[in-house]
């Protein structure tokens, strides 16, 4: 993936994190939450990325 998506992706995941925090009326602790869920996929996504962990298709949950 070119870096040029990867900060352009970064610029509109923020963007619009920063406009549901401003614009959209939540009790804190849920956009608390919601930017945790958010940056830790960001993470996960990054680390995909760049190859560092594997496709996270191939974990089984259950039998």
């Amino acid at each position: 993936m070119p870096l040029i998506n990867l900060v352009i992706t970064l610029v509109v995941v923020g963007l619009l994190l920063w406009l549901v925090n401003n614009y959209i009326p939540m009790d804190g602790k849920i956009k608390q939450i919601l930017n945790v869920v958010v940056v830790i996929a960001v993470v996960i996504w990054l680390l995909q990325a760049f190859g560092l962990i594997g496709s996270l298709g191939s974990i089984r949950i259950g039998k």
